[in-house]
C-alpha cells in the first residue's frame, strides 16, 4: 500500500470536513445560534489538516521501476545529487519537490504502417544506399534510462528524451549505416552487419546521454516500386536460369548414365568374346595335343591304324569297291603285295562263294 497516497486521501477528507464545519457555522450564525463550539472544532480541524498536508507533501513513495529526482531550494545546485531509491522517502515540504522517472524498458517504433509507430502515419526511415537507391526502414529501439545517470538525463532532456533524443538519433544512425552499402547488400548479404553497426553506434551515443540501449530491431526494408519490380524480375530470371541449369545437369547425368551403360555392355561383350577366344584356344590346344598323341602312338605302333580300321568295319561285309586309281588301304594277307590297278574300272573283291550241299 502506498502510504503517501493514503495520507493524501485522509488530508483531502479532513479539508472537506473543515469546509463543512465552516458552512455549518455560517448557517448557525445567520440564524442567531451559538457557533463557539463550531469555531473551536474548525480551528482544530484546520490545524490538523495543515499538519497532515505538510506531512503528506514530504512523503514520496518510489516504486521499484522508478527513480526520483529531487529539486531543492535548499541545495546550491538546485537539486539533490542523489536520486531517490525505491521505497517510502521523505523530502522537505514546500522547499523540495520530486520528479519521478521510470527506468523500465521502453520501445520506440518507427514504421511504415500507420498505426504501429509512435507517430501516426508513415514514420519509416528513408535512406539512400551507396548506389543511390532509396530504401524505407522500419525499426524499433528498445531502451531504458540509466538509473545511475537519471539526474543528468533530467538536466539535459527532462521528459523529452523519447522524441528529441531516441528518435532523431536512431534515424540519423540508420541513414549513415545504410549509405555505406549497395542496395543488394542492404536486403541480403550485409543486413546483419548493418544491424550490428547501428546497434553499436546507438549504444555508445545513448550511453553518453544517460540511456541504456537494450536492443535494436530492424523490422523491415521496403524499396521503391520500380526497384521492387526489378528485384522481382531478377529473381524470376535467376529461378529460370537455375531451372535451366537443373535441366542441363539432368541431361548430363542421363548421358553419363548412358555412357556407363554402354561401357558396361561393351565390357560384357569383351569379356564374353575373351571367354570364347580362351575356350577356343583351350580346345585347339587340346585337339593339337590329342593329334600329337595319336601321331606318337601311330609312330610307335604302325599297325594300330589298320587295327582300328578293321574293328570299325561291319562284320558281315563281303564286297568292297575301291576306285581303280587308289591303292589298297589294307594289306590283306590273302592278297599278297599291294599293287595299284591300271584299269579304269573298279576292282571287285569277292570271297570264294560257298555252295549248299
Amino acid at each position: 500500500m502506498n502510504v503517501a497516497i493514503v495520507l493524501q486521501g485522509i488530508v483531502g477528507i479532513l479539508w472537506l470536513a473543515v469546509f463543512g464545519l465552516i458552512v455549518i457555522a455560517i448557517v448557525r450564525a445567520s440564524r442567531g445560534q451559538k457557533v463557539a463550539t463550531f469555531t473551536t472544532a474548525i480551528l482544530i480541524a484546520v490545524i490538523a489538516a495543515i499538519l497532515l498536508t505538510s506531512i503528506s507533501a514530504g512523503l514520496v513513495f518510489i516504486k521499484p521501476e522508478e527513480r526520483g529526482v529531487v529539486l531543492s531550494a535548499l541545495q546550491p545546485k538546485g537539486y539533490r545529487e542523489q536520486a531517490l531509491e525505491p521505497g517510502l522517502r521523505w523530502v522537505i515540504p514546500y522547499f523540495e519537490s520530486v520528479i519521478i522517472y521510470s527506468i523500465a524498458r521502453q520501445t520506440y517504433t518507427m514504421s511504415i504502417a500507420p498505426l504501429e509507430g509512435e507517430v501516426k502515419g508513415d514514420d519509416s526511415v528513408a535512406a539512400r544506399t551507396a548506389d543511390g537507391q532509396e530504401v524505407l526502414l522500419d525499426a524499433s529501439v528498445i531502451y531504458q534510462p540509466d538509473p545511475a545517470q537519471i539526474i543528468q538525463l533530467h538536466i539535459n532532456w527532462q521528459r523529452r528524451y523519447p522524441d528529441e533524443l531516441v528518435r532523431p538519433l536512431a534515424r540519423g544512425v540508420m541513414r549513415d549505416a545504410v549509405a555505406k552499402y549497395r542496395v543488394e547488400e542492404v536486403y541480403s548479404t550485409r543486413r546483419a552487419d548493418i544491424m550490428q553497426e547501428i546497434t553499436d553506434k546507438m549504444r555508445q551515443k545513448l550511453a553518453d546521454n544517460g540511456i541504456i540501449l537494450v536492443d535494436f530491431v530492424l523490422r523491415n526494408i521496403t524499396f521503391t516500386e520500380e526497384y521492387a519490380k526489378s528485384i522481382e524480375q531478377k529473381q524470376i530470371a535467376e529461378q529460370q536460369a537455375q531451372q535451366a541449369r537443373f535441366v542441363v545437369e539432368q541431361r548430363k547425368q542421363e548421358a553419363q548414365q548412358a555412357i556407363e551403360t554402354a561401357r558396361g555392355q561393351a565390357e560384357s561383350v569383351r569379356i564374353r568374346a575373351q571367354g570364347e577366344a580362351d575356350a577356343r584356344l583351350i580346345q585347339a590346344k587340346a585337339e593339337a595335343e590329342a593329334l600329337r598323341l595319336i601321331a606318337q602312338a601311330l609312330q610307335e605302333n604302325p599297325d594300330l591304324l589298320t587295327y582300328q580300321y578293321i574293328t570299325k568295319l561291319a562284320p558281315n561285309i563281303q564286297v568292297m569297291l575301291v576306285p581303280n586309281n587308289m591303292p589298297y588301304l589294307l594289306p590283306l594277307p590273302s592278297m599278297g603285295p599291294t599293287s595299284v590297278p591300271t584299269t579304269t574300272f573298279p576292282t571287285i573283291i569277292s570271297p570264294t562263294p560257298t555252295t549248299t550241299p
